[in-house]
């Protein structure tokens, strides 16, 4: 019954699947195989050109190296070694070998940076057409590449360091060339190369001596008569103060609870991804798959998005207010009552005490009381806070903070007061607090700790406040009516299912502004990126908040949502979101924050597993779900039946539990480097350590001269 859905792979495609679907298969294999062809040749390439030049060095002669050595000197370096040949020539003293050394190293990585290193409808035959499926397949890509991409710059960055290693035996062979040669020939090349080097020109060949009329101050004192003005002038940053060491012991514990409930959350999920291809691994009621789900699910959103997203709060609202927080110990409370919800709610919830079905809100209400009251305490904290700030504007991160709490306060009485919730009324609540919880709790609270944390680590402000202005006020306005496009076709009124779509159309706006708001603050800093850890978590956070949320808008079209609703399709959706946006910008935000309140780094390579791992899973998790959820609506629409498409999904459960146990593994290391970062251990970096040691050195032999 199955075969013509479980014979779909390339090259082998049933006669009665679409013809669409065979050409946009084809088409993207292609252009996938394409990438990757050019990807492998680009890397080769390297390869040969490092081979290239090793031999070539091998094969000159000593004069030949010489000459090439000398050629690279700048006048400062040509300087050091006229002293050192001469004192060496007199006899009188020698300068120290090992800062000749440093000096001829840093020739190298001079010569090796020029030689090319531093570079709806029930027709299943026709859904391949719709905008919505379209729409998905290219966001789905855009990872992919982006990953394709930070792979390519990683192994690039090993070749570098590869060849800088290389230099440090041309080091040494250019120091005994200068030891071994003719002194006064010696003398005479190195001065011959720095009267070469000293020549200029006088710059008025071509122009002449007249200085140019400049009565707009296009050319110079632009910051003085500024008549055509380009951008508007930014405001200099303001002198902080200095952070206090009782507020960065409240944010250290805000952040370790955290991340202890982000192991203790994807370890349930990991064990529930195990269930579904191993569905008899237990028979305990405490441990079955109606009550772990919850578990599972409330655990990362009450216990480590909201705590992580508070202890980053509670730096970023004093720090953008310059001054400090009304009071410390109303945020230990918070931190008490919300890890008491949690642990409560854990509890309850695995002895079979709920309440009664509504997704993300199975904690009964007088535990999510704990968590209200909690969310009550950083509001009150935080408005004193931000009424005692001394400058006259509010920075756009609290603005994002401040309305988030507010809506989670309000959506959680909206929720659990018993007044809306009879017939239609609890599913309309339902979709309203599901939605709101995800985008106008967790996802305004992230994206504020973005604005802040993002222009910080790039060292630059944010590329336009009017453009975060018009993507809070668009996210209020579209978001807050898309609660209910989970349940189109149902007996929810018509025009309210249509208000719901239209408003996830609109979501397109707030989704452009601020991914636009957020590149754009990248340009001129793309550099950067290679040399950091925390930027990549930045950026894939950002091309998952565009892909992810225009994602939803795709599933929020009726003919979409007839394939796709009540799969593993929003499943997957829900993890690009809730992983891919939200947990990606927390480790960025924690990466930046922790080291600047410890003072100690955590090991580059550990970080860089956490990364990896994080992304290369949560693709093996989602992409193969999404497929496969795809041809199961099919099914669903052609009328199979439903224990066929049960049978047909079990190998892409089978990747979802491949890709759920890496992302996994990535919060071990994750933790491992949070413990790193608050041990006190340091990694100390070799090459720092030799250079101070050089210079120290050679300070202490010339001031013995």
């Amino acid at each position: 019954m199955v075969k013509d859905y479980l014979l779909i792979a390339p090259g082998l495609i049933e006669a009665s699947a679409p013809l669409e679907l065979k050409s946009i298969l084809l088409c993207t294999s292609f252009f996938v195989m394409l990438i990757v062809f050019f990807s492998a040749i680009f890397l080769y390439k390297r390869i040969r050109h490092m081979q290239e030049l090793s031999r070539k060095s091998g094969l000159k002669d000593k004069d030949v190296l010489l000459s090439e050595y000398i050629s690279a000197l700048s006048s400062r370096q040509i300087d050091d070694l006229l002293r050192y040949v001469t004192k060496k020539k007199e006899g009188t003293s020698e300068m120290n070998r090992s800062h000749l050394l440093g000096l001829s190293g840093f020739i190298f990585l001079t010569l090796s940076s020029n030689d090319g290193f531093s570079q709806g409808t029930n027709n299943s035959q026709s859904i391949w057409t719709e905008g919505g499926v379209i729409i998905t397949l290219v966001l789905i890509l855009i990872p992919l590449f982006v990953g394709i991409w930070l792979m390519i710059t990683k192994v690039n960055n090993l070749f570098r360091k590869y060849q800088s290693g290389q230099t440090s035996s041309e080091a040494n062979e250019f120091i005994e060339l200068i030891d071994s040669g003719n002194h006064d020939d010696l003398k005479k090349a190195l001065n011959d190369r720095k009267k070469a080097l000293n020549y200029t020109l006088t710059h008025v060949e071509l122009s002449g001596a007249l200085k140019a009329q400049d009565g707009k101050g296009l050319l110079q004192q632009v910051d003085i008569e500024a008549g055509l003005p380009v951008v508007a002038i930014k405001k200099r940053a303001v002198k902080r103060p200095p952070i206090d060491p009782k507020l960065a012991k409240l944010i250290l514990w805000f952040i370790a609870t955290a991340t202890f409930w982000l192991v203790f959350g994807t370890t349930v999920g990991e064990y529930l991804g195990i269930k579904f291809v191993a569905p008899d691994v237990d028979h305990l009621s405490w441990l079955s798959f109606g009550r772990l789900r919850p578990v599972h699910t409330n655990a990362v959103f009450w216990g480590w998005a909201s705590l992580g997203m508070l202890g980053l709060g509670y730096y970023v609202v004093p720090r953008v207010s310059n001054a400090p927080l009304k009071s410390i110990k109303i945020g230990w409370y918070t931190l008490y009552l919300i890890n008491a919800t949690v642990i409560l709610g854990t509890i309850s919830l695995m002895a079979g005490i709920n309440n009664g079905g509504g997704e993300y809100r199975e904690y009964i209400w007088p535990i999510m009381l704990l968590f209200g009251v909690g969310l009550l305490l950083t509001l009150i904290n935080f408005l004193q806070t931000i009424a005692q700030r001394t400058t006259k504007e509010i920075y756009i991160s609290n603005w994002y903070i401040v309305a988030s709490v507010i809506f989670a306060i309000v959506i959680s009485v909206v929720a659990y007061i018993p007044v809306w919730q009879d017939g239609l009324g609890e599913t309309i609540i339902q979709g309203y607090y599901m939605h709101q919880g995800v985008g106008m709790w967790f996802m305004l609270f992230t994206l504020g700790i973005v604005y802040y944390f993002l222009p910080q680590q790039l060292n630059k402000p944010i590329y336009s406040y009017s453009l975060g202005i018009l993507a809070f006020w668009t996210q209020i306005l579209f978001y807050t009516v898309i609660g209910t496009h989970h349940f189109v076709f149902s007996s929810i009124p018509w025009w309210l299912q249509t208000t719901a779509i239209i408003g996830s159309m609109g979501m397109v706006i707030p989704v452009a502004a601020g991914t636009a708001n957020f590149i754009l603050t990248f340009k001129g800093a793309w550099y950067k990126i290679s040399s950091s850890y925390t930027l990549p978590f930045f950026l894939i956070g950002i091309i998952f908040y565009f892909t992810g949320s225009l994602q939803g808008t795709a599933e929020a079209f009726r003919s979409t949502n007839l394939i796709w609703h009540f799969t593993d399709f929003t499943v997957a959706h829900s993890h690009i979101t809730m992983y891919g946006i939200i947990c990606f910008f927390l480790w960025a935000g924690i990466y930046a924050l922790v080291p600047r309140l410890t003072g100690n780094e955590a090991p580059q390579i550990t970080v860089g597993s956490h990364f990896w791992l994080a992304l290369i899973g949560l693709l093996f998790y989602t992409v193969p779900l999404m497929y496969g959820s795809t041809f199961k609506g099919m099914m669903w629409m052609d009328g199979k039946p439903f224990i066929d498409s049960v049978v047909f999904m079990a190998p892409y459960w089978l990747w979802r539990a491949i890709g759920g146990s890496l992302m996994w593994l990535s919060h071990l290391f994750f933790v491992y480097n949070l413990y790193r970062m608050l041990s006190g251990s340091t990694t100390i970096d070799l090459r720092e350590a030799a250079i101070e040691k050089l210079n120290q050195s050679y300070v202490s032999n010339e001031s013995s001269l």
